[in-house]
């Protein structure tokens, strides 16, 4: 702990210093190949939409022990049971003896005529959940609703605080950047989008802009009375408020990774299934693409959205003049030092101590 404490400090003195700032095409290439593939990902696989957003019925099937071999009776069983609007079932074990089976919409005769079927195969207890396609349209609509009011509430906030409208562009690229990193991991994996997968994202949101702010507020406060300084730039002192927030921001994201990452292996490998794994997969997804967002896309935009602004450009033009100037001012000095002539003048002359020998005195 004392060498991470030591190296912390050091960032924050700037004795320690990655260039975030500098080597901002870096970082965008690589998100920009990101969402490519994200992009890709929701062309050609599209998402896994749960019973919630399609609709359909969501049968729950209590089994001595959900393997496999159970998986395909009862499979068997749905088709069976003479209901074809029934389809393709699709079929997820949950824990070690519950089986969760989804179908297409059907009525309340045909779910029974299912459940009688799937009792008959081995099925010790059989719930079932009728879903219509509306629930789900209403769920998107309403997280579409809250995720615009809360992008507004984001711009508004961001500039009223920071009165700096840069800072509200680059925090909403920063939480595009996330939710479509989030998504294209949805489409790839192809786990289920469901109400808690929904939830997740919103969730995720909030935890990338309160980086975001974090970052924000130490640039606000190292670039105060920039247009004065003539010592360094907007982009050093911003890369500078990311040095030393960077342990802090690691710190924070390993803290909340840690108990969300065991809710992932809880709900994907323990319990197979279930709202707990969406949400899960959400939460760590956008906290990992949070975390990098804010240190390598939302500042570095900003910064560079900055630089743009003319009292900027001068600012830096004067920083790099005065830096020239250094640079050339101990060369002149060192040849003004070899080429500069000795004094001979008759003044130094009378200065300098007679050498003669004393005369001898003569006898008497």
């Amino acid at each position: 702990m004392g060498r991470i404490s030591t190296f912390g400090q050091h960032l924050y003195e700037g004795r320690i210093s990655f260039d975030f700032v500098g080597r901002r095409k870096l970082w965008y290439s690589i998100s920009a190949l990101i969402v490519i593939v994200a992009a890709l990902a929701f062309v050609f696989r599209g998402f896994n939409y749960g019973v919630e957003f399609k609709g359909g019925v969501e049968f729950t099937a209590t089994v001595q022990t959900a393997n496999s071999a159970t998986s395909d009776d009862l499979v068997q069983a749905v088709q069976d049971a003479g209901v074809p609007e029934a389809g393709d079932p699709t079929v997820q074990t949950s824990g070690d003896n519950l089986i969760r089976i989804q179908t297409r919409a059907l009525s309340q005769d045909e779910a029974s005529k299912i459940t009688a079927s799937l009792t008959k195969a081995g099925a010790t207890e059989v719930s079932q959940n009728l879903i219509g396609p509306t629930y789900g349209k209403q769920v998107a609509n309403k997280a579409l609703t809250g995720l615009i009011v809360f992008l507004f509430i984001v711009v508004i906030f961001i500039w009223a605080y920071f009165r700096e409208w840069r800072m509200s562009v680059g925090a909403l690229v920063a939480l595009a950047h996330d939710l479509v990193i989030t998504g294209g991991v949805y489409a790839l994996s192809g786990f289920e989008v469901t109400p808690a997968t929904v939830t997740g994202l919103l969730t995720i949101l909030g935890f990338s802009l309160y980086d975001t702010v974090v970052v924000f507020d130490k640039v606000r406060e190292n670039t105060k009375g920039i247009l004065k300084s003539t010592s360094k730039t907007y982009a050093e002192q911003a890369n500078l408020a990311l040095n030393q927030t960077l342990v802090r921001s690691i710190n924070t994201s390993i803290t909340a990774l840690l108990p969300v990452g065991a809710l992932l292996v809880a709900g994907a490998a323990v319990l197979g299934t279930g709202p707990l794994k969406d949400l899960a997969l959400a939460l760590f997804v956008g906290m990992l693409a949070g975390t990098y967002s804010s240190i390598f896309i939302a500042t570095p935009f900003v910064s560079q959205l900055k630089e743009r602004e003319p009292a900027i450009k001068a600012q830096a033009a004067r920083v790099l003049a005065k830096r020239a100037k250094q640079a050339e001012s101990p060369v002149e000095v060192a040849a003004a030092s070899v080429h500069r002539p000795v004094a001979t003048s008759g003044a130094s002359k009378r200065a300098q101590p007679s050498r003669q020998p004393r005369s001898k005195r003569g006898k008497r």
